[in-house]
């Protein structure tokens, strides 16, 4: 495998959360893991259920944006995205994608985009990539047996 995958398109696209993959967060099903992080900004129920009925991760990402936020939510948004990476990679309909995450090898993780988000990606080599990070911790936890339930 190559030193980096530095965008999560192409053969990569099953690491980007706007992949289509059952995602369960806090007992409920979501379409894509974005889905299920966009619902989690919220206590609000029927806001929660808003952003699952979304058709797509895009349009759930343009919900989550003006959905009340949980309180302390800036303080739990990393574990929040942990617990539904989890989710997403373990869960017995989507064995193969964490085949496939086992499979990038020591690659580094690398959320590259060109819509300016510096935070969860990298912008022309700019940003934390915490996406990436996490991807990478979770990996190496699958690698070692290590994972914990959510």
């Amino acid at each position: 495998m190559t030193d980096a995958i530095t965008e999560f398109s192409g053969d990569a696209r099953f690491l980007s959360n706007f992949y289509e993959a059952p995602t369960v967060y806090e007992g409920v099903l979501y379409r894509t893991s974005e889905h299920a992080f966009q619902a989690a900004k919220t206590t609000d129920a029927q806001e929660r259920k808003a952003v699952r009925d979304c058709k797509t991760a895009g349009e759930s990402k343009k919900m989550g944006r003006k959905i009340t936020l949980r309180p302390g939510w800036d303080g739990m948004r990393v574990q929040v995205m942990r617990d539904v990476l989890r989710s997403k990679f373990t869960s017995v309909q989507n064995e193969h994608l964490k085949e496939r995450l086992l499979e990038t090898g020591d690659a580094e993780l690398i959320e590259g985009n060109t819509w300016g988000d510096r935070e969860w990606g990298q912008v022309n080599g700019q940003g934390k990539n915490l996406l990436g990070k996490l991807l990478m911790e979770l990996r190496e936890e699958l690698r070692r047996g290590h994972l914990s339930d959510p």
